[in-house]
């Protein structure tokens, strides 16, 4: 697995614990961590930093993460992104959906979908490994 020490991953998410927590476990890494608390926001944060992963929530005021991760893949730019989604929707319905599911729905798929609460141990996982399989590609 190649080293992701220093690359940098936007959090983009509403609830500030959400933010934090996943900053803290992702700064443990020793990764890069910017923010934005809506989908407008994530999405100009995408355009201007470019960073190497993108977290996304889904349901978030302005803009939903559904809206930014079609976006960013019908940008040349930005199609290479790699996205993880995150949501509280199975928590709170016991509907739960794979990244699969969620590429049938839009018609773009996210690299990974994590449910809320998230477990710092498998966020950190799932952002080694899609950001490893990216350095490793290169």
């Amino acid at each position: 697995m190649a080293d992701v020490k220093g690359l940098k991953v936007l959090v983009v998410d509403d609830e500030p614990d959400s933010v934090s927590y996943a900053t803290s476990a992702l700064r443990e890494m020793g990764l890069q961590v910017i923010s934005a608390s809506n989908g407008v926001e994530g999405l100009d944060k995408v355009c201007s930093e470019m960073p190497d992963l993108v977290i996304l929530d889904i349901q978030m005021p302005e803009k939903d993460g559904f809206s930014v991760l079609v976006d960013m893949k019908e940008d040349p730019q930005l199609r290479t992104i790699p996205v993880v989604m995150l949501t509280a929707v199975g928590e709170r319905t016991g509907i739960h959906v794979s990244a699969a599911q969620v590429g049938e729905y839009l018609g773009e798929e996210p690299d990974a979908y994590v449910e809320k609460p998230v477990d710092p141990q498998v966020l950190q996982q799932t952002v080694r490994r899609i950001l490893s399989a990216r350095a490793d590609a290169e």
